[in-house]
């Protein structure tokens, strides 16, 4: 699965996820990004029963309504028999809602997680913590405790009403290891004002990932799963006009888990101070359809500087 996103712009998971700052009042502020936190199942997790095929979108569950929930509730219903995930592990999974009190279903996702990443709901982070890989995790909580007292209209969930939450942990995400770029590589000058030029070679695009270390930085290096600030121009093999760039704006932060796999793959590795080039087939990419995605179909050089990583 491909990861999907703006450009490189953090809206990089679906938006029924993501914590606005501090809104998710069952967060433990003390709590440290590599560790995983402690849950415990109860009376409402466990009367949830989840039918369906694992790894299939739309897995039925059956549970009495109203479920009343007491706090943050955790059951893994079937325990899978890979290695148990852990903090920076980039996960892909289906996540699948239901209204606690009506019974209804919400939705169903695919959705490509990061153990850790604190951007994400404790309520959905809960399904992906310390579990073996292949599991299926059903989640309780109140939707006041995940989306505050305005709930989540658009998904049918009011302040007042229960959710649950059921995630099949699906598999772990590797990325792809990158070629060394020796031939055609473009041509990149800076202007006055710090705006690069990419300039490609007139030849077809590389089929394969490849990056080229343009200067090598000495600072912190870049690991699976880290938050990393970076300036970036992206580039379209296929039309040879820029399509997304930082540069002239501020750098942007993203975890590595939260871009397209062939980003990813030239971030991790990489020190703090390097400045590259990476093309990225649409196999790791935005993928091979152009109706899919803007960028669907396209090869794409981004000339990546590494400012920082948290």
């Amino acid at each position: 699965m491909h990861r999907s996103h703006r450009f490189l712009v953090p809206v990089l998971l679906p938006a029924f996820l993501l914590s606005a700052c501090s809104s998710d009042s069952s967060s433990d502020d003390e709590e440290s990004a590599d560790q995983c936190r402690e849950y415990t199942s109860g009376d409402s997790s466990d009367a949830v029963d989840v039918s369906g095929t694992f790894g299939e979108t739309e897995p039925e569950a059956t549970f009495e309504a109203p479920l009343d929930v007491d706090g943050l509730q955790r059951t893994v219903v079937d325990e899978g028999d890979g290695e148990s995930t852990q903090p920076g592990d980039a996960l892909s999974t289906i996540v699948t809602v239901y209204n606690g009190t009506s019974g209804e279903y919400a939705f169903s996702e695919n959705a490509e997680l990061a153990v850790g990443d604190e951007q994400i709901f404790e309520a959905f982070a809960a399904g992906i913590e310390c579990v073996p890989i292949g599991s299926r995790v059903v989640t309780v909580a109140s939707v006041a405790d995940v989306y505050g007292d305005q709930g989540n209209p658009d998904l049918g969930l009011n302040a007042t009403d229960s959710m649950v939450i059921v995630t099949d942990v699906v598999e772990r995400d590797v990325p792809p290891e990158p070629a060394e770029w020796t031939e055609n590589v473009p041509e990149v000058e800076f202007g006055d004002d710090g705006t690069p030029s990419v300039t490609l070679p007139d030849t077809d695009p590389p089929g394969d990932l490849l990056l080229t270390v343009l200067e090598e930085g000495d600072g912190q290096e870049v690991e699976d799963g880290d938050a990393v600030t970076v300036d970036y121009q992206g580039t379209s093999w296929d039309t040879g006009e820029v399509f997304d760039q930082s540069y002239g704006k501020e750098p942007a932060t993203f975890t590595t888990s939260g871009v397209v796999e062939g980003f990813e793959a030239a971030l991790v590795g990489q020190r703090v101070g390097t400045r590259l080039l990476v093309s990225i087939p649409p196999e790791f990419g935005y993928g091979e359809d152009p109706a899919a995605a803007e960028l669907g179909g396209q090869t794409l050089v981004f000339l990546i500087e590494i400012k920082s990583v948290e």
